[in-house]
């Protein structure tokens, strides 16, 4: 492999930090390649779209930390420690695509042609719609976060992470060949079409796998203390942020950076509401 396929994927890896976290990384945005040649953007930008769902790892991770030490040796309880896991999400991220989830709401409800619904998009305000939504969803990750920190066993923790892992897998998903970009210009343009489908798919089979295998893992251990519901909550997750994708491309002719942040959100969601379904463990 080419020493500068090395360069652009540590460099896609780096710029993928910075995007999707408020973590800095010296250089990420200005790193050449051995010998003076500065990556392509785009290739970098295809290789930080890849790279998101390990970013989600990290902030899943980072996120379990917080609701761990609330709920047990703080003792705040399984709600409370929920909302500070949630409100770290939403630090980590500088509220992004919490941002974008309000954003696309207030811009499909408008019911306007796709030019006037991206400059509904683009607006400083919310709308009421978009308040509501974005209101709704923090709501039902709280709940069930929750729901699954009560259940014990590890169950919040792990629910946690594979929903912020499977939110930043619809990015990458998102970013794929044969998506369309809605506008010429901004982080649509620069990233729609640049992941190839094999490279989200191998990234997804791993996701899954590793869900898979933390249930597995836990039945033996613990007598299947994680319940049934996690591949199939990261399934539902994809399957969720897949049809509003659909959408979005329908309605507005293609991919937005709000678009990306509002697909993150309602994978997060749908995967976390799915994973504290079942019975108790």
């Amino acid at each position: 492999m080419p020493i500068g396929s090395f360069a652009v994927r540590g460099k896609g890896l780096r710029l993928a930090v910075t995007l999707l976290t408020v973590i800095p990384w010296r250089g990420a945005r200005g790193d050449a390649a051995p010998g003076g040649d500065v990556a392509p953007p785009r290739a970098a930008a295809a290789a930080a779209m890849a790279w998101a769902p390990a970013v989600g790892l990290l902030l899943g991770a980072a996120a379990s930390a917080v609701l761990l030490l609330a709920d047990h040796p703080l003792g705040a309880g399984p709600l409370a420690a929920s909302v500070l896991a949630v409100g770290s999400l939403a630090l980590l991220t500088r509220g992004l695509h919490l941002d974008g989830l309000a954003d696309l709401a207030d811009g499909l409800a408008s019911g306007k042609p796709a030019p006037a619904a991206l400059d509904i998009m683009r607006r400083p305000d919310i709308g009421a719609l978009g308040a509501v939504t974005l209101v709704l969803t923090l709501l039902l990750q709280v709940a069930a976060l929750s729901q699954a920190e009560s259940a014990g066993h590890g169950r919040g923790p792990a629910a946690l992470i594979a929903a912020v892992v499977t939110g930043r897998l619809a990015i990458t998903w998102a970013c794929r060949r044969g998506v369309p970009a809605a506008r010429p210009d901004g982080l649509g343009a620069l990233v729609a079409g640049s992941v190839r489908p094999v490279v989200a798919a191998a990234v997804s089979a791993v996701t899954l796998s590793a869900a898979v295998a933390a249930v597995a893992i836990s039945g033996t251990v613990a007598g299947g203390a994680l319940g049934w519901t996690l591949p199939l909550a990261v399934a539902a997750g994809l399957g969720a942020a897949f049809g509003l994708q659909r959408h979005a491309v329908r309605r507005l002719g293609g991919i937005t950076g709000d678009v990306l942040g509002a697909l993150a959100e309602i994978a997060m969601t749908v995967t976390l509401a799915v994973a504290a379904m079942g019975p108790p463990a």
